[in-house]
């Protein structure tokens, strides 16, 4: 048994009614929305990942690992829209006014009018809001914000919710868009009670490791945009760099002439990205060979090499396999399938592919290769980056317009791609 303290409940404030917004309840028709419009911040990644930009009251959480540069982007942002004359307060509860300043710098960012507020205090917090009246806020973070007349410590469960509360009303009630730095936990998700995902208006996360140059940022939840986009940036001594052309950027170390490296065109959002696919099968010494899949799910992986086994005569049952997504990315549609398969074949076979090659693909448990969306879309982003070559389902293929210098192969088997791509499993070692 342990004895805790109950805490003085506060009444919860009724929410003020913004001017124009009347009291009673107003058919949809009648309701105008001009003023809640897309806010650029001047940094087109971020931008695609909200969807346009930051809309008018929104209340934006942004997570990710400790030095994966949350606080790095948001300083960035918050110099950019201050440049666009928007009144912008940086508020935050780990940082001294100085070591802002001391990052600004290292940006290049530190003669712009942001106003910067060390405090921790939500009273404080929230009387500075109604006397400063920004037009954006960044709080960094929300987890070392408390209210004094709660006795639990700051980043309680309490507290957090609390804290996000009153920033809610703020931002709901003022039009202030409000953007959350948000601490994670060591198994990758947000720290503090899962109300808080419920009550903003998107949630952001920053991947990627520490090591590698690129960062990815992804929206878990979004009300104004997809939660499908992807922005790209690279980490660089004067902070995040946006990476526009993605495809060039994680096929431009590409190994060249080597078995096992197949590429796919994948769809992240409405964003073609092209990804270089390795794959590394070779004797195992081990009762259970291994398998080990980086930037993919294993289980489905797993089940490809059973499939490839059945229906393609590789023989795996006595090889380790080891399959890698360069750059870091996490491939999640399964449109890589094939990719996968073609990249095994050619390192069992020790037989390059040819690298003005693309393959796109479902594979199924029959071995057929099922139809992909948007391809299109993808053949096009081939033909972009000087791919000549796409092999992919035939269903979707027949139904494909042409597009200029890129030979699109339809096949229905993966046998039929092995045999297109010069991979069979008679040359396997």
């Amino acid at each position: 048994m342990q004895e805790t303290r109950a805490e003085p409940q506060e009444a919860s404030k009724p929410m003020k009614r913004r001017a124009g917004i009347g009291e009673n309840a107003l058919p949809m028709k009648e309701i105008t929305t001009d003023s809640h419009i897309y806010q650029t911040t001047g940094i087109g990644e971020l931008d695609r990942v909200l969807g346009g930009g930051i809309v008018e009251g929104a209340l934006i959480l942004v997570g990710g690992e400790p030095g994966i540069g949350k606080s790095t982007l948001l300083l960035q942002m918050s110099a950019s829209l201050s440049r666009m004359g928007k009144k912008v307060l940086y508020i935050s509860g780990e940082e001294s006014l100085r070591q802002i300043k001391l990052r600004a710098r290292r940006l290049g960012d530190d003669e712009t009018d942001i106003l910067l507020l060390s405090e921790n205090a939500m009273d404080n917090v929230r009387e500075k809001l109604e006397t400063l009246k920004p037009d954006y806020c960044v709080v960094d973070s929300v987890q070392t914000m408390y209210l004094p007349e709660m006795s639990s410590a700051p980043g309680s469960v309490s507290q957090v919710r609390e804290s996000a509360a009153i920033l809610m009303r703020y931002a709901k009630e003022s039009g202030c868009g409000v953007i959350l730095v948000g601490h994670v936990t060591k198994e990758g998700a947000l720290a503090g009670p899962r109300v808080l995902e419920h009550m903003v208006d998107a949630v952001l996360y920053f991947e990627g490791d520490k090591t590698h140059e690129y960062r990815l940022l992804r929206a878990a939840k979004n009300r104004f945009g997809s939660v499908n986009e992807l922005g790209v940036f690279e980490m660089a001594s004067d902070g995040m760099r946006e990476v526009k052309n993605a495809s060039e950027s994680l096929l431009s170390s590409r190994a060249r002439g080597a078995s096992g490296s197949c590429v796919v065109c994948a769809m992240e959002g409405t964003r073609p990205v092209l990804v270089d696919i390795q794959a590394l099968a070779t004797r195992s010494y081990y009762q259970v060979p291994r398998r080990t899949v980086n930037g993919m799910d294993n289980s489905r992986v797993i089940l490809l090499l059973a499939v490839m086994e059945k229906r393609a005569g590789l023989r795996l049952y006595d090889k380790d396999v080891y399959i890698n997504v360069a750059g870091g990315l996490d491939l999640t549609e399964p449109a890589a399938d094939l990719a996968v398969c073609c990249s095994v074949a050619s390192s069992m076979c020790d037989r390059p592919l040819p690298p003005d090659v693309c393959v796109v693909g479902e594979v199924g448990l029959a071995g057929e290769i099922r139809a992909v969306p948007r391809l299109e879309r993808r053949v096009q982003e081939c033909a972009r980056l000087g791919f000549t070559r796409v092999i992919c389902p035939r269903d979707s293929a027949s139904r494909l317009k042409a597009v200029p210098e890129v030979e699109v192969r339809g096949v229905d088997t993966i046998a039929q791609a092995f045999a297109v791509l010069d991979v069979f499993p008679s040359r396997q070692g």
